[in-house]
């Protein structure tokens, strides 16, 4: 076994389209939508034998019911992979695609593996609810006062942090619409098509007249999202949702999607092997805590801790995707860290791409890495707050 610490590089990065909640993929099931983005990505790489990953690594925020039953294990299998090759499912909710990236390449770079695939999938469609009808918290948690964070809506932390740091409805209103503004223009500029595998949709539709079913198919090619009419005047109109007196709206918060993506890996010597090219180094990834109840906050304690680890500079940065959970969280972050607006989310973010939470971390890791390719950039950062108080940040380089 090799002891010393070694590079992991992406060979490939791959995400399916975005779509809406109840949208093009609410008939599609999660664990379809991985096993896509796992043949898509291996597709990328023809050199490579599939009996040489060492494991596939799948974030998912909600590992139950169709994307329950060690979802890794069940998409590698319907993407054909052979059996010997194993899966694992993880979360760390809105972190767990980026954080699958990290597990897998840290496998690489221990010496343990030479190829690894990392993934991850949701479907928002058919998780509607974190904890569905049944009460999932542990109550002791209450016992505590400083816990009682945990059990807040994600909306009402995001007031609470609107609040902290003074981040007013109407410069929300203005970065939810700046996001669908970049995202309609990074799409009509086909910037997000090396990165995106289309999906294959087919639907058996019941005719009421006829008695008969009939098939419809189409093809899933767009982030179904961004909209191109999107304004403030329109989105000053929407009621908070989330405190009667409060700035934080549907408009202004990310959308709830399905979609997943996947991600290949591998070691100095097995790109030799395979006669492959990488498109970035894996370089570093580090997570915080924070306060539960002012949870979108988490990136302030992460990205700090992973630049210290990688050893550069936030100026360093040419690339940041940082996760727009709501506009408020992400203004409180670009704020409290002085990070540059215009390299934050150029082609847009959450608020239009959608979240599809444990899948976010590894389609957001295929934007940052193709986008560093397209434009000549060396250092990208993927980031985002979790639930119940952390932030998580992972640094890429292009090679």
């Amino acid at each position: 076994m090799n002891t010393q610490i070694q590079d992991a590089y992406i060979v490939a990065a791959t995400r399916l389209p975005v779509a809406k909640k109840n949208g093009m993929f609410r008939h599609v099931r999660p664990d379809d939508m991985l096993a896509h983005a796992i043949k898509a990505v291996l597709a990328q790489a023809p050199g490579l034998d599939p009996a040489r990953i060492g494991d596939v690594i799948v974030g998912c925020a909600m590992p139950e019911a169709e994307q329950g039953m060690n979802v890794a294990r069940i998409g590698l299998l319907l993407a054909g992979l052979p059996n010997t090759v194993p899966g694992m499912t993880i979360n760390r909710f809105c972190s767990s695609g980026v954080q699958a990236v990290a597990d897998a390449a840290n496998q690489i770079r221990l010496g343990l593996a030479d190829v690894m695939v990392a993934a991850g999938t949701e479907s928002m469609t058919i998780m509607p609810q974190i904890m569905g009808n049944k009460m999932a918290m542990n109550p002791a948690i209450f016992a505590k006062e400083e816990n009682l964070g945990i059990a807040y809506g994600m909306g009402l932390t995001a007031e609470k942090v609107a609040a902290q740091w003074q981040i007013t409805r109407e410069a929300q209103d203005a970065f939810a619409v700046e996001s669908h503004r970049r995202a309609v223009a990074a799409i009509a500029a086909g910037h997000f098509k090396a990165e995106t595998t289309p999906y294959p949709i087919r639907e058996h539709l019941p005719d009421l007249k006829s008695g008969e079913v009939r098939v419809r198919e189409c093809t899933a090619d767009t982030d179904e999202g961004p909209r191109p009419d999107s304004s403030v005047e329109k989105l000053a109109k929407l009621r908070p949702v989330f405190h009667a007196k409060g700035s934080v709206t549907a408009g202004n918060s990310s959308q709830m999607s399905d979609g997943a993506g996947a991600v290949l890996l591998m070691s100095e010597r097995a790109l030799k092997e395979c006669g492959l090219d990488p498109l970035a180094r894996f370089a570093g990834y580090a997570v915080g805590g924070v306060a539960p109840e002012i949870m979108g906050i988490g990136p302030v304690a992460a990205i700090p801790r992973v630049l210290a680890q990688v050893g550069i500079r936030q100026g360093d940065l040419d690339w940041i995707e940082l996760n727009e959970a709501f506009a408020a969280q992400s203004l409180a972050v670009i704020q409290e860290l002085g990070l540059d607006p215009a390299r934050v989310n150029p082609l847009g973010g959450a608020i239009a791409l959608g979240h599809p939470l444990g899948a976010t971390g590894t389609i957001r890791t295929a934007t940052v890495v193709h986008g560093l390719r397209r434009t000549g950039g060396k250092y990208g950062m993927v980031t985002m707050c979790i639930g119940t108080g952390m932030g998580a940040a992972g640094i890429f380089e292009r090679v």
